[in-house]
C-alpha cells in the first residue's frame, strides 16, 4: 500500500474535465473544498481494487466539504465508466471524465491509480501513487488536517 506523501502546499495547475454528461467542468470548481483527486482507468486493475474504499472515504464525508472526484482518463465513453462503477458497486464518489487523459501529464503522474490531496485553497497538500486504503485511519487523518485549515 502507497503511503501518503505530503509536504508543504503547492499550485495545483488549472486542470479542465469533463462531467458524465459531456459538460465542462474544473478543479476550481471545487475552490473552498478538500478535494481527494483520484485519476483511474477500467482498464485499471488496482484501480478497481481502490475505488471502493474512496467511495467509503466520500460516503464518511458525505455531509463535510469533502469532493472525492474520480477522474476517469478512459478514451472509452461515459458508458463503459457507468458500466464499471456498476460492477464494483460504486456509487458515492463524484465521477467526471478526461478522455484525452489531459490531467497525468499535467500533474506528471507516472502511472494509475494516482491521488492527488487538494486543500480548500485549491493547492496540492499531498498525493500518492499507487494504492491506498481511503478509508482507512491515516487517509481520514489526512482529510480531517485538510478540513480543519481555512477556506481562503
Amino acid at each position: 500500500e502507497a503511503p501518503i506523501q505530503t509536504g508543504e502546499a503547492k499550485p495545483m495547475p488549472p486542470l479542465a474535465f469533463q462531467s458524465m454528461d459531456g459538460s465542462e467542468a474544473s478543479l476550481d470548481d471545487f475552490k473552498g473544498k478538500v478535494v481527494v483527486l483520484n485519476l483511474w482507468a477500467t482498464w485499471c486493475a488496482p484501480c478497481r481494487e481502490e475505488m471502493p474504499s474512496l467511495d467509503r472515504l466520500q460516503a464518511k464525508f458525505a455531509d463535510r466539504d469533502v469532493v472525492v472526484l474520480a477522474l476517469s482518463v478512459d478514451r472509452a465513453g461515459p458508458d463503459r465508466v457507468r458500466q464499471f462503477l456498476t460492477e464494483i458497486g460504486v456509487s458515492a464518489v463524484h465521477v467526471y471524465r478526461d478522455p484525452k487523459a489531459a490531467a497525468t501529464r499535467t500533474l506528471k503522474v507516472p502511472g494509475l491509480p494516482a491521488t492527488i490531496l487538494v486543500d480548500r485553497q485549491g493547492r496540492e497538500a499531498g498525493r500518492v501513487l499507487g494504492i491506498a486504503a481511503w478509508d482507512g485511519p491515516a487517509a481520514v487523518a489526512a482529510v480531517e488536517q485538510l478540513l480543519a485549515e481555512p477556506a481562503g
